[in-house]
């Protein structure tokens, strides 16, 4: 969006709401109206009224004793009506649909899942002959190209968390984990991972993000195939963009 067009619809009362939600719910401790002003760079007097509105919605919490505020349960109770999972089902489901028709290619969409990789979306492909994992499945995470892809665009403490739960990881020399974060530091460089399915003799997967990395929701949109189905490097090459456009896709439609 052009800034033109933002200075258009710009909202400032609203703008100074969210900047005080977002800054409020960045911090841990209560926060007095000056120091609330101070951090988002405005004055006392523009934000008193926009204060008083938040407090009146429920929004903030005013202590009487020091008159500092802080951000209520009302903004966790509001997120959690609204599942991140059911959204991106709902979004790319006939964006996967149509890039299998299109491409003849069968694809299913993955996220962590109790530090497993999860299958929660499989789209068929229309060809005679094609792969079909089922919606639900568990896969060990450092085994899978999914599960590389995710590993690769999760923080740290996710990766640290995975990293404890994973059997194949604790079993794992030096040299081969060392390997392993070379591996993930190549995905998030080149935004895709393609590779010998380790499960599975005779099958390759490609695997890209959905979302943000490190961000709160992410997925992993992969085609798993015959990798005898894949005749040359041209043709892998336009599995990997077509892939990745879809992905792109996925996310944009999803606000991230």
């Amino acid at each position: 969006m052009s800034t033109e067009k933002s200075n258009k619809y710009a909202v400032p009362a609203l703008d100074k709401g969210l900047d005080i939600l977002e800054y409020l719910a960045s911090k841990a401790v209560p926060l007095s109206q000056t120091e609330i002003a101070q951090g988002i760079e405005r004055s006392s007097n523009e934000i008193y009224r926009v204060l008083v509105g938040l407090e009146s919605r429920g929004y903030l919490i005013r202590d009487e004793i020091s008159g500092k505020y802080s951000v209520s349960l009302k903004l966790y109770s509001l997120s959690r009506k609204i599942s991140p999972i059911d959204q991106l089902r709902q979004t790319a489901i006939p964006i996967m649909e149509d890039f299998s028709a299109q491409s003849g290619y069968a694809a299913h969409l993955s996220i962590l899942y109790q530090s497993k990789v999860m299958v929660i979306i499989h789209a068929r492909s229309q060809s005679a002959l094609s792969l079909s994992i089922a919606e639900g499945t568990l896969f060990p995470t450092t085994d899978t190209t999914s599960g590389l892809v995710l590993l690769a665009n999760s923080n740290e403490q996710v990766k640290q968390l995975i990293y404890d739960r994973d059997k194949s990881y604790s079993q794992m020399n030096k040299k081969t984990k060392a390997e392993l974060e070379h591996t993930l530091e190549d995905i998030l460089r080149n935004g895709y991972c393609f590779r010998e399915n380790k499960l599975t003799t005779g099958v390759s997967d490609c695997a890209t993000i959905i979302g943000q990395p490190k961000g709160a929701v992410i997925a992993a949109l992969t085609v798993s195939s015959l990798t005898s189905a894949i005749k040359d490097e041209e043709e892998k090459q336009q599995l990997i963009q077509s892939l990745k456009e879809t992905a792109i896709l996925i996310t944009k439609q999803l606000g991230y």
